[in-house]
């Protein structure tokens, strides 16, 4: 059975730098692409960033371009965000999410595996 645990989340000035994990368990991940998401109070889960597990393809959600990056290491099966000049609007439940496809994916409802969240607060 697949799992995703993520780790890395807390509290964070504004300006401020975060680097969040996932690691996955339970099968091999090649051929899997990999996604951050993110849920505020109140707000629908919006997509961050994903991944091929080549590491060859990423996409950035436009909000995040220049302050996030996205990466992987696949002899661990692991994916980072990398989360810098963090602002109050970042605050937020970040969630890993995998789906066996090649091809990475911006809707949450092609990733078949998520994990339990961390959270990130960012205060001013």
């Amino acid at each position: 059975q697949v799992q995703l645990v993520e780790s890395g989340g807390g509290l964070v000035q504004a300006g401020g730098s975060l680097r969040l994990s996932c690691v996955g368990s339970g099968r091999t991940f090649s051929n899997y692409a990999m996604g951050w998401f993110r849920q505020a109070p109140g707000k629908e889960r919006e997509f961050v960033a994903a991944i091929s597990w080549s590491g060859i393809t990423t996409n950035l959600a436009g909000f995040v371009k220049g302050r996030f990056t996205i990466s992987g290491d696949n002899a661990n099966n692991t994916v980072y965000l990398q989360m810098n000049s963090l602002k109050t609007e970042d605050t937020a439940v970040y969630y890993c999410a995998a789906r066996p496809r090649i091809t990475i994916a911006t809707r949450a409802s092609e990733y078949s595996y998520w994990g339990p969240g961390t959270q990130v607060t960012v205060s001013s």
